[in-house]
């Protein structure tokens, strides 16, 4: 069951399978995936306290010294997040069901990509500079155990394979049910499952590469083959490469439907298309503003400002614009986050 988790969820709940028909059943996982996003959306929403303002590591940061160079490598990773999200944005303006579900094909990785994008400019300004993947879901797993995101969004997962603990989410042990969340607990329920399914994933990819690998693989201490299985002795000797889980893995794994057969799983489901893209939507808008307020104040509120002024004309007096007023401004005081970029 544990292996299987996000396939078998009608064997956590006899009940509810026998009043499901067969169509409804093969729409299953699906809909345990809508329930993952909208469970993330509603947890977002619903927590007091979701925003920078609060947060030390935030409040305590000072402005650094930014080349010309690290401007305009910045400057780039955020139009693509925004050009990335402008595309979604227009896929779920449309409105129509049809469309949005053949069109997952492509906005599973848009939500993905957007966020990925300006997390990728956020740890630039740190000084973290790179396009591999692996490497920037761990520094972002280690930035959110260090609380530089806020609260709502600084849960995370850890341990060993399948002795996994979910951190900062304190209702993640109850089971979840197949319904779309309606009230925190479901939610929290709803995310820890999402956790300990990415999670595992996660375990099992970093095995396959370790072992594939003569090197690094693990090796039997009676005969010297490579482990065909693993106990946990075993896995415990992969937990460090497989770092922390955290929304940003979540977010991840929608890339998997790029391919024919997960994508074609969900194109024919019969679940909520137009609230799976409003959810991915409401999460990517609050990440994405999240990271544009960290390099807003990295390289300067008045710098940041006139970048927004001069953006490409599909991006103007848009959502950009929007989040920069709403969220940025009354964050950061012009006379304290305007030395930032270097002249």
């Amino acid at each position: 069951m544990k292996e299987r988790e996000e396939e078998n969820v009608l064997s956590l709940y006899p009940k509810e399978a026998k009043q499901a028909d067969k169509e409804w059943q093969k729409s299953i996982p699906a809909q345990v995936f809508l329930n993952y996003f909208f469970a993330i959306s509603y947890h977002i929403q619903n927590f007091e306290g979701n925003g920078l303002d609060s947060l030390a590591s935030f409040r305590e940061a000072k402005p650094v010294q930014l080349s010309e160079q690290d401007v305009e490598a910045v400057k780039r990773l955020l139009l693509n997040s925004w050009s990335t999200e402008y595309a979604l944005r227009s896929t779920a303006e449309l409105g129509d069901e049809a469309y949005m579900r053949n069109a997952l094909h492509w906005t599973f990785p848009q939500a993905f990509y957007a966020v990925f994008a300006g997390l990728q400019a956020f740890l630039h300004t740190r000084g973290i500079k790179t396009n591999n993947e692996a490497w920037v879901l761990r520094e972002a797993g280690r930035l959110v155990v260090k609380n530089a995101y806020p609260q709502a969004i600084s849960f995370y997962a850890s341990g060993h394979y399948d002795d996994f603990n979910i951190n900062r989410l304190p209702l993640a042990h109850y089971k979840p049910g197949l319904q779309i969340a309606g009230k925190e607990l479901e939610a929290q329920a709803q995310i820890g499952q999402f956790l300990r399914t990415t999670r595992r994933q996660k375990a099992k990819a970093v095995r396959q590469q370790v072992q594939a690998n003569p090197a690094t693989a693990i090796r039997s201490s009676r005969n010297n083959e490579i482990l065909q299985k693993f106990g946990p002795q075993h896995w415990q000797q992969l937990t460090w490469r497989v770092g922390y889980t955290t929304l940003f893995d979540l977010m991840a794994r929608l890339r998997i439907s790029t391919t024919h057969r997960e994508i074609e799983r969900f194109v024919q489901a019969e679940i909520d298309f137009k609230l799976f893209h409003e959810s991915l939507l409401q999460i990517v808008s609050y990440l994405n503003g999240i990271h544009e307020c960290y390099v807003a104040q990295a390289i300067g509120l008045r710098h940041y400002q006139a970048f927004v002024e001069e953006l490409p004309k599909h991006l103007q007096g848009s959502f950009v614009a929007a989040r920069f007023e709403e969220k940025i401004k009354p964050l950061l005081k012009e006379d304290d986050y305007q030395l930032g970029a270097a002249a």
